[in-house]
């Protein structure tokens, strides 16, 4: 059996009770040592098979492996599986491999709090109305494609939710990407911005597209830009569902 657990943002008090119960009952406990961590007690007592970052089809393929043999497996995956997380990823490899879900092995996918509710959630109510998401990491998509995507996005006068906007070797693609969203925004839209969202060193700041602190910025970060009625109030953040102009306030 394969369960592919979403944890949630990073602390255990973050994971759903479903998240917990599935890594209790594993024999073994698959994953990326930083997303390990914040587990402690619950790895007591379970083979832990850690890995560093980019070993995702690695780390993958092992638990396939040892579930398919008939061992309990829980992958674990931060914040939601299914999103930026490792539940499509087992699914390509299942593909590949021809193990039929139900077939050939047990599988099932724990959703967790995606780390765009966590960081949502810190900021008040920037996400009330449409929004679209977007990783800036080229690694694995084409920079001409998620340029594409911001772009649409922008025009459209979606919320704009970033992932990876910036680490040690991609600097430019955030400032790039600021570049096309003021094609279509205000520079005083409000950006939100969470760091380490329910973890130790949270850091939550709302700021704007024009003095947006780069510097400040990392993968552990997460962005939320404003559409054209996003609104900023007491260290909050507001995207208006549009209830002022039916009903009085």
């Amino acid at each position: 059996m394969l369960k592919v657990v979403g944890m949630g943002p990073g602390e255990l008090r973050a994971a759903s009770s479903e998240a917990v119960a599935a890594v209790e009952e594993a024999q073994v406990v698959v994953g990326y040592s930083t997303y390990l961590r914040p587990l402690g007690r619950l790895l007591e007592g379970r083979e832990v098979v850690a890995s560093s970052m980019m070993k995702e089809v690695e780390r993958c393929r092992i638990a396939l492996e040892r579930a398919a043999a008939g061992e309990r497996v829980a992958l674990i995956s931060g914040g939601d599986a299914g999103i930026y997380g490792m539940a499509g990823l087992v699914l390509e490899l299942c593909r590949e491999r021809g193990l039929v879900p139900g077939r050939h092995l047990s599988l099932e996918v724990i959703p967790g709090i995606p780390a765009l509710s966590a960081g949502a959630a810190l900021l008040g109510a920037p996400l009330m109305h449409d929004f679209a998401v977007v990783s800036l990491s080229d690694l694995l998509t084409p920079w001409e494609v998620i340029e594409r995507r911001i772009e649409g996005a922008a025009a459209a006068d979606f919320v704009l939710v970033i992932y990876n906007p910036r680490s040690r070797r991609r600097q430019w693609q955030l400032g790039r990407a600021r570049e096309v969203i003021l094609r279509h925004r205000s520079p005083e839209t409000p950006v939100g911005m969470v760091k380490r969202a329910y973890r130790e060193g949270q850091e939550v700041v709302v700021s704007s597209l024009a003095e947006l602190p780069e510097e400040a910025v990392d993968m552990q970060t997460i962005l939320f830009v404003g559409n054209s009625r996003s609104w900023s109030w007491q260290g909050l953040m507001v995207t208006p569902r549009g209830y002022g102009d039916k009903y009085r306030l």
